[in-house]
């Protein structure tokens, strides 16, 4: 039912936002001109059209102060599995000095960074509960597809929308999923509280991590691993070829793109032809995993043939797809990675914290490093801030990871990792909504067009 509400907020709130476009552009001269977009122009660029804007890297106290948001944003969104967009495009903006464009294209390379770090320290660590890999491939290869998809309409999108709509949509999507991840977070601490009580010994593995789900202990004592046995039996090659070959396809589609007139028939086929590649993957996806869960229902199997707990029903694999698109979408009007929306989804569907966070940063190092290799290719940021902030990620993405396994060790609460993902989301609502309003309020008084502009010639 809670689930429902959320949906219904988001779906309420997006479509206000959406008709409010309308009266905003017709009434606000005072006058009624029924006029829904309009050809953009000189001075009707749409956000992230300016000039690049490039300060020189050089030894000064916003460069350490930017590395310490960077350090702190990058360790604080992985560990969440969000990534961290929404405070490093203000951050490198307001602090630095870029322009919206080649900070958005900086954002994707920490996010790269910090998700392929993150990885790495996931890979050398076990589940918590069960003898299965930390990493979901199986939700990886649901997610990653609808993801990249979306990523490539936030994209096309962007130059489409008034930036006063994305302002207004970030904080609706941002202000309702914190608020999720937040009474999450005091709900598993309760239940957490109540275990530690009941038993007199709480329950850890030999890495002091707290079994949270009771169900997933097993009967016998684990057989300990090496790190290189844990790290193979986390390493399926399988599942990340196919993971690798769809961000393969996706990457050439937009290279080839990016290199044609907007609106010709060859740029309309290219960009068709991302639709049935990521539905092949989804799809096949979907077709497994229903087959499995009515397989076991049939057979009184009521365990999960993956760490979602939900029932694999035609409803929820919808929605799985419309939330991954989202997902997608809001990273590429943002310039995030897609984690805002697949953090609190993995939670919000029955993944234990551990997991979830192991495989947002998973499937968000594929979609954060697509756009990095595009921007690479458009020459959209300077190489030396880029290689400097995502040198800082990287250390930032492992040793957050590090310190929060022994934090939850001590305190033994997995909830600390839910609380981050919440505090990170509001943290960015914050920021994104701030700045968004401010410029918005600057764009009315210069009586710029607040309405759609046309697609073709904002390219």
């Amino acid at each position: 039912m809670a689930t429902k509400g959320f949906v219904i907020y988001l779906l309420a709130g997006f479509s206000v936002a959406f008709l409010s476009v309308f009266f905003v552009q017709n009434f606000k001269n005072g006058d009624f001109e029924p006029k829904f977009y309009q050809s953009s122009s000189l001075l009707q660029r749409p956000i992230g059209s300016e000039d690049n804007v490039w300060p020189e890297l050089e030894f000064s106290w916003k460069i350490v102060l930017a590395t310490v948001i960077g350090f702190l944003g990058s360790a604080c969104g992985t560990v969440g599995g969000v990534g961290g967009g929404g405070i490093f495009v203000p951050m490198l903006t307001l602090l630095l000095g870029f322009d919206t464009k080649s900070a958005a294209a900086i954002s994707k390379c920490m996010i790269m960074g910090a998700s392929a770090s993150s990885v790495w320290y996931n890979l050398r660590v076990p589940h918590p509960c069960r003898e299965v890999p930390i990493l979901d491939y199986d939700l990886a290869l649901l997610f990653q597809p609808m993801l990249m998809l979306g990523i490539t309409l936030g994209v096309s999108l962007s130059v489409v929308f008034p930036y006063w709509l994305i302002t207004v949509l970030i904080i609706i999507l941002f202000m309702g999923t914190s608020s999720r991840s937040f009474f999450k977070a005091i709900e598993m601490w309760k239940e957490e509280t109540i275990l530690k009580k009941s038993m007199k010994e709480v329950p850890v593995n030999s890495r002091g991590e707290l079994i949270i789900d009771t169900v997933y202990e097993p009967l016998v004592p684990k057989e300990e691993k090496t790190a290189l046995e844990i790290f193979k039996f986390n390493l399926n090659l399988k599942r990340i070829m196919v993971l690798f070959l769809v961000w393969f396809v996706f990457l050439l589609l937009q290279v080839f793109k990016n290199d044609l007139v907007a609106c010709t028939p060859l740029y309309w086929v290219l960009n068709l032809i991302q639709f049935p590649v990521a539905l092949a993957v989804f799809g096949y996806e979907c077709v497994k995993l229903y087959k499995e869960s009515k397989k076991r229902r049939l057979e009184g199997n009521l365990e999960s043939i993956c760490e979602a707990d939900i029932q694999w029903t035609a409803t929820n694999l919808i929605f799985c797809a419309l939330c991954g698109i989202l997902g997608g979408t809001v990273g590429g009007l943002l310039g995030s990675g897609g984690g805002f929306i697949l953090g609190p989804l993995l939670l919000e569907i029955g993944v234990i914290p551990q997991v979830a966070s192991a495989t947002a940063t998973f499937v968000m190092m594929f979609s954060s490093s697509l756009s990095v290799v595009e921007f690479y290719l458009l020459k959209r940021f300077p190489i030396p801030y880029a290689l400097y902030l995502m040198s800082v990620s990287i250390l930032a993405g492992f040793w957050g990871q590090c310190f929060i396994r022994k934090l939850i060790a001590i305190l033994k609460r997995a909830s600390i990792i839910v609380f981050i993902l919440s505090g990170v989301i509001f943290a960015s609502a914050l920021t994104m909504g701030v700045i968004g309003i401010e410029k918005s309020i600057r764009m009315i008084h210069n009586h710029e067009f607040m309405g759609f502009l046309d697609f073709c010639s904002s390219q």
